[in-house]
This record gives structure tokens, C-alpha cells and sequence, in this order.
């Protein structure tokens, strides 16, 4: 099998990088290891209504998803942040606070991120992607690099021209093997970089009703106690069914040996906070990142202690003089870890392809 471009990884940069081929009329292969196209990006339909268990938020001052919303018309609504934020230490005790909800001015899309997924996905020929298909090896080769995939059991060989890792990189260094070796450094550089959101988790409640609002509150509260540590107010554009969806602050071993656990007293604390009426949710569903393989390695579970600096090291900016390209929201120098991140990278890597050559004498 041969192609110009391989792209490594079908999330929003890879899928970015994809539409941009498609429209230029270039040769391309797209290959994911996951079973759906996003990456990160999940919105999945829950009691009728679209709710985004990955990403959710972009903000002012960030062009290239405007763009994207502009072009593909999605509806875009602010952050609801109406009413009290509620507050609650380590006792359990719960305090109502006025001032500002933590994200507002932030701005979501009706129907979720997963409409720019599926927008980007229609505009690329279908031929041209594998869902299913993981990538095993690199080996440089004279005139690009041949890769190695494995589909349904099958090993295929991909030469192409150049191929674009649109993957975290500390997924590539333990996931991928190269051939020559990458040098110790280049190796450390990528697994030094942290995955964005890879040891999250998110519980996402559903409710025919938003009863919060009836009560005066944003759906915006901290919590000391847990196991949720930041919600935020989930209910879409307009009417129902409405949400709440909590970060998670309970380590990932225990999340992940004991998710039903987790849920049940992740409904007990909405009932602490926002009252009884938040006892029987339509549904209560946990998506914990840190258990997606595709996405998380065993060094993402530590915490992070704030937003990292994120960019390509030096020496990941040309990996075997070009042919090879990280291209997540990672190497992003300027959004780093945000959907505006993945597209910024996305454009960057865009922009070092050649023009492609007319047929016009």
C-alpha cells in the first residue's frame, strides 16, 4: 500500500490535516487505532440530548475554531453561569457563593464538538480512512518511511512520502517503534511532554429538569470533599434534557477498580449540593480517560499541577529530516492542550508540505 501522506491518528488535528489534503486534492491515508473518528473529542446521545465527554469548551481570542464553527455553521452559546456557585470543604459542609462561575465567557456548540468531528469526517472520502488500525513501527526509508499497521489481525506495510503522528507524543514513544532508533533524547523529549486530560475523568448526570436553576445556582461548585472536585452546568443550547458534569478528583486506580462505587457517591454529592432533587438522574455516566489506551499511558496518572508549556522541543521538529511530524494539540506552542491547540498544530504542519505540482505544462 502506498500514499503521498499518512496520517496517524483521526482526533481533530489529524482530521484537520485529512480535510485540507481532501480539499487540495492530494493523496492521503488516515489511520485510527480507536473504533470511531475524535480522539479525545466524545460526544455521545444520552436520554435524547448531546453531551461532550471529552473537550466541551473553547474561548475568545481563539481564530481557528471560530473558523471551523463559522464554516461548518454550528450554533455556538456561552457557558451557562447564571445564579450562585456552591462550595464545599472537606467536611462536607456546603456554602452558596456569588461572584463569577470558573468558566464563564467560555463558549460551547449545540450538539456538542462532536458536530466538528462529524462535519470534518464528511468532507473526507471514507476510502481514504481505517478505523481499527494501530500503528506498530516506523523504518526511514530514501525517499519517505514505510509503516507498519496492524488491521483485523493483518499486518500492512504503508510506504508513503511523509507520514504525520497527529498522537501524543508519549503515546508515540512507548507505542511506536522506529527504525534506526530515535536517539535516548528525542525519546525523552516525547515522554516528557504530558497528555492534556489523558488521567481525567468525567461524570456527566443527566436530568429531565434543570433543578439547580430553579434553586438559584450556576451548577458551578468546588468541592474539597469529592469524589467531584469541579462541576459545571452541561444542559445544551436549548431545553432539555439538561446536565451536570463533574471533573473527577479521585486517583485513577481507584476509579478504575471501582467505577460503580464512584458513580454512587458521585450522586450523593449532587444531592449534598443541589438537593434531593438530584437523586434519580435520567443517567449517570463516568468516562475515565486514563483507562483509553489510544490516548493514556501509565505516566499520565500523576496529577498535573497546572497547565504545562506545551510546543515541540527542538529536537522533535524534524524527525528524520522531515518525513516523520507530531502534530497533537501538545506541539501547539501557542494552545497547547485546547481544540484550538489541535488546530493550531494541524496548521503547522499544513504549512511545511510543499505546494503540490500542477499538471499544467
Amino acid at each position: 500500500m502506498q500514499t503521498e501522506t499518512l496520517i496517524v491518528g483521526g482526533g481533530l488535528s489529524g482530521l484537520a490535516i485529512a480535510d485540507r489534503l481532501s480539499a487540495e486534492g492530494r493523496d492521503f491515508l488516515l489511520v485510527e487505532a480507536q473504533d470511531r473518528l475524535g480522539g479525545r473529542v466524545l460526544t455521545e446521545t444520552l436520554s435524547g440530548g448531546q453531551f461532550d465527554l471529552g473537550p466541551a469548551w473553547f474561548w475568545p481570542g481563539q481564530p481557528r475554531m471560530a473558523a471551523l464553527v463559522r464554516r461548518f455553521d454550528v450554533p455556538v452559546f456561552e457557558q451557562f453561569g447564571a445564579g450562585d456557585t456552591v462550595y464545599q470543604d472537606r467536611s462536607g459542609t456546603v456554602q452558596r457563593l456569588r461572584g463569577f462561575p470558573s468558566m464563564q465567557g467560555s463558549y460551547r456548540l449545540d450538539g456538542g464538538v462532536g458536530r466538528l468531528i462529524e462535519s470534518l469526517q464528511s468532507s473526507i472520502d471514507s476510502d481514504r480512512v481505517l478505523l481499527g488500525t494501530k500503528l506498530q513501527a516506523l523504518s526511514e526509508e530514501q525517499h519517505g518511511a514505510t509503516a507498519t499497521i496492524l488491521r483485523n489481525g493483518e499486518i500492512i506495510q504503508v510506504e508513503a512520502v511523509r507520514v504525520v503522528l497527529a498522537l501524543p507524543p508519549r503515546v508515540v514513544a512507548e507505542a511506536v517503534q522506529f527504525e534506526p532508533a530515535l536517539g535516548t533524547s528525542q525519546v525523552d523529549a516525547m515522554a516528557d511532554i504530558p497528555t492534556w486530560m489523558a488521567g481525567q475523568a468525567k461524570i456527566l448526570a443527566v436530568y429531565d429538569h434543570p433543578h439547580w436553576r430553579d434553586a438559584g445556582l450556576s451548577g458551578n461548585a468546588m468541592s474539597h470533599r469529592g469524589p467531584m472536585v469541579e462541576i459545571h452546568d452541561a444542559s445544551p443550547m436549548e431545553s432539555g434534557p439538561y446536565a451536570l458534569f463533574g471533573f473527577v478528583g479521585v486517583p485513577p486506580e481507584a476509579r478504575l477498580a471501582h467505577p460503580d462505587r464512584l458513580k454512587e457517591l458521585a450522586r450523593e454529592q449532587l444531592v449534598a449540593l443541589f438537593g434531593d432533587a438530584m437523586a434519580q438522574p435520567l443517567d449517570l455516566v463516568l468516562k475515565d480517560w486514563a483507562s483509553v489506551s489510544e490516548v493514556s499511558v501509565m505516566r499520565d496518572r500523576t496529577p498535573l499541577g497546572g497547565h504545562p508549556s506545551y510546543g515541540l522541543p527542538g529536537g522533535l521538529r524534524s524527525i528524520w529530516d522531515g518525513r516523520v511530524t507530531l502534530a497533537s494539540t501538545e506541539t501547539a506552542p501557542g494552545f497547547g492542550g485546547f481544540l484550538e491547540g489541535a488546530l493550531e498544530a494541524a496548521e503547522r504542519v499544513l504549512h511545511s508540505f510543499a505546494p503540490k505540482r500542477s499538471n499544467v505544462a
